[in-house]
């Protein structure tokens, strides 16, 4: 049988030196780095593992990573004064890129390998 508390996800990117920077530097998560391979440790011991695909990464289709925050928009604002850029659903998202359509408040943006990762407020 397979031991689920130890099960992590994780997802590919074009350049690891390129996505730790961004996820340390921009983002703040603490990530450790192992046979060239990124673990993001996101608390309560649980991590996603980042590995290298080269020029034959495509960006996820989906949201691979969720950032809960107690205010999207000021999250939203903090990103993009660090130089994040927020996704655009058209007659869905605002101007800031913040769906408040239902549902908790969302913004969507990209690691620098397009993968789609979010704030959340919760």
């Amino acid at each position: 049988m397979v031991d689920a508390t130890k099960a992590f996800s994780g997802f590919s990117v074009r350049d690891v030196p390129e996505a730790k920077a961004f996820y340390e530097d921009v983002l703040g998560v603490e990530v450790t780095e192992d046979h060239g391979m990124l673990f993001l440790q996101l608390g309560d011991g649980h991590g996603v593992l980042v590995y290298p695909k080269g020029p034959a990464h495509e960006p996820a289709s989906f949201t691979v990573l969720n950032f809960p925050v107690p205010s999207v928009d000021d999250a939203v604002d903090e990103l993009a004064a660090k130089g994040v850029p927020f996704l655009h659903y058209e007659g869905m998202t605002d101007e800031k890129g913040v769906n408040r359509k239902g549902g908790p408040l969302i913004a969507w943006f990209t690691d620098p390998s397009g993968n789609v990762l979010s704030v959340l407020e919760q």
